[in-house]
């Protein structure tokens, strides 16, 4: 079955830079569009943005503005989330989500989730 295995994340100053990986297994890449998403504690599940099945077209969350890039190497079955200028209130654990879907806002519309990975922005 499908299976999404996550890398990346830790712990980085403000202002520094993460680059988040994403694995897909079990079935072809490009069926999926992917998303990425984040949740503090005592807060809601949050959009970060998406990527549709053949990376012509990305989509980002409101408090990105410009500083994160989401993109998809078909021939390693995996998609990244690479953030720069990170601020404190990055600091959330971040997964990412498949779906064959048009729609990469929607967490009900994913199908396969990641187990998730904690970034921490602190100085």
């Amino acid at each position: 079955q499908v299976q999404l295995v996550q890398s990346g994340g830790g712990l980085v100053q403000p202002g520094g830079s993460l680059r988040l990986s994403c694995v897909v297994s079990g079935r072809s890449f490009e069926d999926f569009a992917m998303g990425w998403f984040r949740q503090a504690p005592g807060k809601e599940r949050e959009y970060v943005g998406g990527i549709n099945w053949y990376g012509t077209k990305t989509d980002y969350g409101d408090f990105v503005k410009g500083r994160f890039t989401i993109s998809r190497d078909n021939a390693k079955n995996t998609v990244f989330l690479q953030m720069n200028s990170l601020k404190l209130e990055d600091t959330a654990v971040y997964y990412c989500a498949a779906g064959p879907i048009l729609e990469t806002d929607i967490p009900r519309l994913y199908d396969y989730w990641g187990q998730g990975t904690q970034v921490t922005v602190s100085s």
